[in-house]
Order: C-alpha cells, then sequence, then structure tokens
C-alpha cells in the first residue's frame, strides 16, 4: 500500500505509514483538496470524520510531513491523541502554550493535531472555539474564565425583601419561585396576638445549588406590615433595616480586615399589592416614597386569579399612573445591547411590558391532562401557575433569577449604596470640619496657656542656672579661706 522504503524496530502500522500526501492510496479527491491547500499555503481549520481504520490520522501525519521537515517536525507539529488527557487544563496550558509562543525553525502557522476530538470535555471545546490569533496572543483572553472559576468556587449572595400585608400569599409565591419550602416551622399568631400587631422582620437564609453554581438565599419578610388600625409607621422598620445594613458594610468596608465581608444589603424588594383595590392606597405610596431612593422596588399584584384579564389590565395601567403622578422610582430594566439576538430583545420586551407582574403563587402539583402542574383547583377549573396566559409567574421569575439579578445587584452597589456612602462621607466631612471649626475658635485660650508655661519654664532654668553660679562662688570662697 506504500511506495515508501521500510523502517526497522517499529510496529507496522508505524512502519509502513506514509509519509507524504502521494505515498497515500485512495482517497483521491480528499488528497487533491488538501494538496492544493498546502500549494497554495492556504490550509484551513480542518475536521476529518469517518469510521476507524480509514486513514484520518495518517492523512493528517502525511500533511505534517509534507509541511515541515524532520528538524522542524517537533517545535510545529503537537499531537495529542486518544490517551491523552482532554480537559480544559490541556486547552489552557499545553496547546495554549504551544499555539502562542514563536520558533527559530520557521516561521509559518503550527499544526495541532487533535486525535477523537470529540472525547474532550465540554468546557475544553468551548475554550477551543473562541478566535485567537497565533502570533498576538497575550494571555488576558483567559481573564472571564479566571472570573468564571473564582465566582462559581465562592458563590453568590442575593437578598429579597417581601413587603406586604398578610393574607397575599407572600411565603406561596417565594416556595414557588425557588422551588423549596422556607417556612416549614412557621407559627400562625392568632387573633388576641394580631390585636397588637407591630411590623416586625423575619430572616430566612438558604443554600440552593444547580449546576455546580451555588446561590445564599436571604429572604427579609416584614410580619404585621399592614395588619394594624394605624398603619403610619409601617414603614419604619422597613427603611432602618435597609439602612443598618448598608451602614454595616460601609462599617466593614472601612475597616482593617476587608477579606471576608458579608454582604447583607437588600437587592431587591418585592412589594405586593392587593387584587382588591382600584389602585396604589396611601400606605403603599407612603413606603415607595421612603424606599425607592434605597433599594430596587418591584411592584407585585398578588392573588391575581380573583380578578379577570381587563381587571388585571386597568389595574397595572393604575398603579403605573399613580407611581409617574408621585414621581417613584422603581426599577428600571436596562436595555439591550445592539448585539443581543432578537429571542432575547423579544423576551426583554415582554417583561417590560408586564409591569407590574401580576402573579399567582401554589405549593400543589395537580394533574391536568395527563401532565403534572403546579397551580390552584378551584370548581370552574385549575390556574395553572405557570401558564403566561393565566400569570406573570414566569416573567417575573426569569426576570428575578434568570436575566436580572446580577443587575439588581449592580445597581444596588452603584447607585443606593454608593448614595447612602456619600452620605455617610459628607457627614464625616461636615462634623471634621465642626471640629476644625471649634478648634480654630478656642486657639487663642490654648495659645494663652501655651505662652505662660513658656515663660514659667524660663524662670525655672534660670533659677537653676543662678543656683548653679550660687554654688560655684561659695566653693572658691571656701578654697580661698
Amino acid at each position: 500500500m506504500v511506495k515508501n522504503e521500510t523502517r526497522v524496530n517499529l510496529p507496522w502500522i508505524e512502519k509502513y505509514r506514509p509519509s507524504r500526501l502521494d505515498d497515500l492510496v485512495s482517497h483521491d479527491d480528499i488528497i487533491k483538496t488538501i494538496g492544493k491547500f498546502i500549494r497554495e499555503d492556504q490550509v484551513p481549520h480542518l475536521l476529518f470524520y469517518g469510521p476507524p481504520g480509514t486513514g484520518k490520522t495518517s492523512t493528517i501525519l502525511a500533511c505534517a510531513r509534507q509541511l515541515y521537515t524532520p528538524a522542524q517536525f517537533s517545535s510545529m507539529v503537537l499531537e495529542l491523541n486518544a490517551s491523552d488527557d482532554r480537559g480544559i487544563g490541556i486547552v489552557r496550558g499545553q496547546i495554549l502554550t504551544f499555539a502562542s509562543t514563536r520558533t527559530i525553525f520557521k516561521s509559518g502557522f503550527k499544526l495541532i493535531i487533535l486525535d477523537e476530538a470529540d472525547a474532550m470535555t465540554m468546557d475544553a471545546q468551548n475554550a477551543l472555539r473562541r478566535n485567537r490569533s497565533d502570533r498576538d496572543y497575550i494571555g488576558f483572553a483567559t481573564l472571564p474564565d479566571q472570573v468564571h472559576r473564582k465566582s462559581v468556587k465562592r458563590g453568590f449572595d442575593f437578598t429579597l425583601m417581601v413587603v406586604g400585608e398578610s393574607g397575599l400569599g407572600k411565603s406561596t409565591l417565594i416556595n414557588s419561585l425557588f422551588l423549596d419550602d422556607l417556612y416549614k416551622n412557621r407559627k400562625i399568631p392568632d387573633v388576641s396576638e394580631r390585636i397588637q400587631k407591630t411590623t416586625s422582620i423575619e430572616k430566612k437564609t438558604m443554600e440552593i445549588e444547580e449546576r455546580g453554581v451555588k446561590l445564599r438565599l436571604t429572604v427579609i419578610d416584614t410580619p404585621g406590615f399592614g395588619d394594624a388600625v394605624n398603619c403610619e409607621d409601617s414603614w419604619k422598620v422597613c427603611t432602618n433595616y435597609i439602612d443598618d445594613q448598608f451602614r454595616q458594610y460601609f462599617t466593614d468596608e472601612s475597616g482593617l480586615n476587608r477579606r471576608n465581608i458579608q454582604d447583607n444589603r437588600v437587592h431587591c424588594c418585592l412589594y405586593f399589592v392587593p387584587p382588591w383595590g382600584h389602585s396604589l392606597r396611601q400606605m403603599d405610596l407612603e413606603l415607595m416614597k421612603r424606599l425607592h431612593q434605597k433599594v430596587n422596588i418591584v411592584v407585585v399584584i398578588a392573588k391575581a386569579d380573583c380578578l379577570t384579564s381587563s381587571e388585571i389590565v386597568k389595574l397595572k395601567q393604575n398603579i403605573l399612573n399613580d407611581i409617574r403622578e408621585h414621581e417613584i422610582q422603581m426599577y428600571e430594566f436596562p436595555e439591550c445591547d445592539s448585539d443581543e439576538d432578537e429571542e432575547f430583545k423579544q423576551q426583554d420586551r415582554e417583561l417590560k411590558a408586564s409591569v407590574p407582574f401580576a402573579v399567582v403563587g401554589s405549593n400543589t402539583i395537580l394533574e391536568v391532562a395527563g401532565r403534572k402542574v403546579r397551580g390552584r383547583q378551584y370548581p370552574w377549573g385549575v390556574v395553572d401557575v405557570e401558564n403566561p396566559k393565566h400569570s406573570d409567574f414566569i416573567k417575573l421569575r426569569t426576570m428575578l433569577i434568570s436575566t436580572h439579578m446580577q443587575d439588581l445587584k449592580d445597581v444596588t452597589e452603584d447607585v443606593h449604596y454608593e448614595n447612602f456612602r456619600a452620605q455617610c462621607i459628607s457627614q464625616i466631612s461636615q462634623h471634621a470640619r465642626e471640629r476644625g471649626k471649634l478648634k480654630r475658635d478656642s486657639a487663642p485660650y490654648d495659645s494663652d496657656c501655651t505662652e505662660t508655661d513658656r515663660l514659667l519654664l524660663q524662670k525655672d532654668q534660670e533659677i537653676r542656672r543662678m543656683q548653679e553660679m550660687l554654688n560655684q562662688m561659695q566653693e572658691k570662697l571656701k578654697g580661698n579661706a
């Protein structure tokens, strides 16, 4: 099958392996095409596919031996066979190092042979897909991978505050969003306890892991909000808690040990509006005015299955009108980049059009038409929580978890916390100026005291010198006598 002379002390498969394309038999069209690439010095990325034993490895090795001399072969060709490791470490290490280093033997492209490339891990394949220049590669293109590894190893934090009066399904919605029961041991107070009920803070923390990514979720509940007869001060507990978390983070950030700062700042506030009103109540407006510059507010119409489709549209419009009239700043969705695909842009438009979200929550799994759904059973039918025609639950979960969770954290860091931090620094500077002013006002008295002390010190020194002179005169008199 070969025309080349034999070599000794080698297995037959290597002893008679073709060394040039002309030595190959069969596959004439493929050989002619590759030969033309080599003659014109325009060899592209090549993918050889076929059953075992059809000459894929022999063909590419023949190309390599035709491209490079034996002295150049080891420095210009990297061959990784099926027995080599196929993880992303090989791509970042061995392959990347080989491709980015220059050689003094030949000023051309290098050849990397990946035998059985389909056995490579997904991370390694994704790393190879990225466009890299052999000549101009420096290495900072791997920064996203480095950040990704560190972020996944460290995990993520997210703090969510839910505000609304009792009976609106806040706990049920949170359990539906994160597919877990955060309120297993919750005790419902009786009537006598609710008479003097005031707003309090309940903090629930849970660890969630999905595909190797860990999320530390903290849910801040506000039981008692809006339950009392006089609710004019219900907002104070919420604002005080948010300010306390900002203050604690500012203190930790200004301290000496900043290595392990725990971020408990509230990144999002879900405000539940009851479905039986025509718009926002005075209590709702008062709270939003106090919070809109401290936290990202997302308005949610609770128990939307109580309303018809036309009633939901009308209620949403009334809420938006009240928000604009009172100049309340809600969380604004960022604009899509121009290079985003059309599907993502359409999803973003649908999310913006759904604000405020009319949602239904449920912890019950029902079987409808042979499939299991999370919904609520009524005599007239079943409300499917995840059906976009019945509820905005899917849109809320998509916004809150899948698409805008990091943006909520960024707005908290760059806008709300920076405003709080600027106020703290301004207050500290103002106090420093006041102390300086008081010091300047008291400066004449301090200078008088200092001048008096200096004069007393000089008198003491003069007295000591006179005593020394008298002692010396007495010694002389004694010597003369």
